[in-house]
């Protein structure tokens, strides 16, 4: 006899897609005005955040498939929003850095982004808001934990 599977409403990879799309509806409305998609403004995120970074790294940061960050890249460089650069020594290594283009786009959102996150931290508390973090990041495969 096959076990029980549980309801769908407390089926963990069912309740993170659902939350997923929660939190990324307001982020992909204030998005719509910038031309970008979602996967393009977290590549610009960590860009903002880390600097200059090799490929890889930043498909990483950015929780991308390397290859959908190839394609993702080709766009944002075609807007003038990322300058890529092979390595001087080894030919295939990329290097990727946002632009003052790129940057414009993160700090003119800034402040709606903030309030994202403001909205969502009042929505749970700071406390739970924090502790949900800290959960999601012990399911995280390429978390350090």
């Amino acid at each position: 006899m096959a076990p029980k599977l549980p309801s769908t409403s407390r089926s963990l990879p069912i309740a993170l897609i659902r939350a997923r799309e929660g939190v990324m509806l307001p982020i992909r409305d204030m998005l719509g005005e910038t031309g970008i998609t979602e996967q393009q403004w977290r590549v610009l995120r960590v860009l903002s955040e880390y600097g200059r970074l090799d490929a890889k790294t930043l498909a990483d940061r950015s929780s991308l498939l390397f290859p959908s960050l190839t394609r993702i890249a080709t766009t944002l460089r075609g807007k003038g929003l990322i300058t890529q650069e092979r390595d001087g020594v080894d030919r295939r290594r990329q290097f990727i850095e946002i632009t003052a283009a790129g940057q414009k786009i993160i700090d003119d959102n800034a402040g709606h982004s903030a309030q994202i996150v403001a909205e969502l931290k009042a929505k749970l508390g700071a406390e739970d808001y924090e502790t949900l973090l800290d959960l999601l990041a012990r399911l995280d495969p390429n978390s350090p934990e």
